[in-house]
């Protein structure tokens, strides 16, 4: 099976960006592929609890709804350094989001059969 990773950098800051790497994540599942969203930067925000229900863009999915879709089916990881940045420890985190580095990524990325995708 064909993996997708996605990598979203951006949180309100670039609301539409944000919305994109959710829904081409839960997209790509939902069609049958493999998932892994990794949150960073801004985005990191978006691994704790109440942060994707306060986000909204017109005509956009609700992000929490894509999120839990991503979760029920695929993966979601916190950047390790930006974690630390934010204060944001495992503990702070919703349930089934990990944190890992940036070595897990690299290794996620260049396995046979991935595409990668940076939003």
């Amino acid at each position: 099976m064909k993996k997708l990773v996605v990598k979203a950098m951006s949180g309100t800051d670039d609301p539409e960006r944000a919305a994109q790497a959710f829904t081409v994540a839960a997209t790509a599942l939902a069609s049958g592929f493999e998932v892994s969203l990794w949150l960073t930067s801004e985005a990191s925000y978006f691994a704790l609890p109440g942060r994707c229900e306060e986000f909204t863009l017109p005509h956009s999915a609700a992000l929490d709804q894509l999120r839990d879709a991503i979760l029920a089916g695929g993966t979601i990881t916190l950047c390790t350094q930006c974690a630390v940045r934010r204060g944001i420890t495992e503990n702070d985190l919703l349930p089934g989001i990990s944190i890992m580095g940036s070595a897990s990524f690299v290794e996620e990325i260049m396995a046979d059969g991935v595409q990668a995708l940076v939003y």
